[in-house]
C-alpha cells in the first residue's frame, strides 16, 4: 500500500540537528528536479523580498518565510514526519504510534511537496515554504514542472498494491496515475451528513475533510491493514467502522472514487 498526502502549508521549526543532505532523500529519480527548485528558490529568496513574497503568495505577515527559505542550504532538516504539522497531520498522529504502526507508515505513506517533489516521512527536510501552486520565474508552475519527473519514479514506488491518493487537486496534478496502476488507485471524498427539515444534505466541509483522512489512515496503521485493491480497502474501511460509499468505475483502467460518509464533524 502507498498513501499519497498533501504536505501541511504550515510547518514546524527549531529544533537541533545536520542541515540538509539532498543525496539521502527518497526517490532518487528526482534529484535532479529538486537541485532545479531548492537553486531557485534560494536565489528567489536571497533577492528582492517583495518580489519573492508575491511568488510566493505571502502576506506581509508571514515575511520570515522568504528568509526562512533563503537558508534552506544551512537550516536544520529534520523528518518529514515531524516537519509537517496542521490538521491532517495532528489526527495522524505519526509521533505517538506504536512501533508496528509506525514502521508501517514510513513504508507506506508519501507527502507530496512543491519543492521536493515527493518525501518519505523519515526523509530529513528543512522547514519551508514553496506550494505546488507557485510558479517561479524561471521553472514556471511547480505542478506542471514536476510531472515529467513523477512519471519518470512513480510507477516504480507504486510497487503493486493499493495507492490510496488523498492528496488535493494542486498536489494531485503533479503526477496522476495512469494505465494499470490507475486500476488499483483509490480516492477519498469525505461528506459529512446531517438531516435538515428530514432531509439529509450532505456538504464537503474542508478543515473536517483533512482530519478525517488523517484519522482514516491513523486507524488503518493501527490495524497494520494492508489492502492490496480498492475493494480490499473499502472492506477494510467497513470494518473499522466507516461508512464508505462506492461505484466501481467502468472501465478497468480508471481510479476507483470512495466517499467517506459521517455524521460528527470533529
Amino acid at each position: 500500500m502507498l498513501v499519497l498526502l498533501p504536505p501541511s502549508e504550515g510547518k514546524a521549526a527549531g529544533g537541533s540537528g545536520a542541515p540538509l543532505e539532498p543525496e539521502t532523500l527518497s526517490l532518487p529519480g528526482l534529484a535532479g528536479a529538486r537541485a532545479a527548485v531548492l537553486a531557485e528558490l534560494v536565489e528567489l529568496c536571497a533577492g528582492d523580498e517583495l518580489k519573492a513574497r508575491e511568488v510566493l503568495g505571502l502576506s506581509e505577515g508571514l515575511r520570515g518565510e522568504v528568509a526562512k527559505n533563503a537558508g534552506l542550504r544551512s537550516a536544520v532538516a529534520r523528518p518529514a514526519g515531524e516537519i509537517y504539522t496542521g490538521v491532517l497531520y495532528d489526527a495522524l498522529g505519526l509521533a505517538d504510534l506504536p512501533a508496528g504502526a509506525r514502521a508501517l507508515a514510513e513504508r507506506s505513506l508519501l507527502v507530496f511537496s512543491g519543492l521536493w517533489g515527493a518525501v518519505r516521512v523519515t526523509d530529513r527536510i528543512p522547514s519551508y515554504r514553496c506550494s505546488m501552486g507557485v510558479k517561479l520565474p524561471a521553472l514556471g508552475a511547480l505542478g506542471a514542472y514536476w510531472r515529467e519527473p513523477m512519471a519518470a519514479v512513480m510507477p516504480a514506488a507504486a510497487g503493486d498494491g493499493l495507492v490510496l491518493d488523498l492528496r488535493s487537486s494542486a498536489y494531485g496534478s503533479a503526477w496522476k496515475p495512469k494505465g494499470e496502476v490507475a486500476g488499483r488507485t483509490a480516492t477519498v471524498r469525505v461528506l459529512h451528513a446531517q438531516v435538515v427539515d428530514g432531509v439529509e444534505k450532505r456538504s464537503v466541509v474542508s478543515h473536517f475533510n483533512k482530519a478525517t483522512k488523517g484519522r482514516l489512515v491513523r486507524d488503518l496503521l493501527l490495524a497494520g491493514a494492508v489492502p492490496a485493491t480498492p475493494a480490499d480497502l473499502v472492506t477494510a474501511l467497513r470494518d473499522l467502522g466507516y461508512t464508505v460509499e462506492v461505484e466501481p468505475p467502468a472501465k478497468p483502467a480508471k481510479a476507483w472514487s470512495l466517499d467517506v460518509v459521517v455524521s460528527q464533524i470533529h
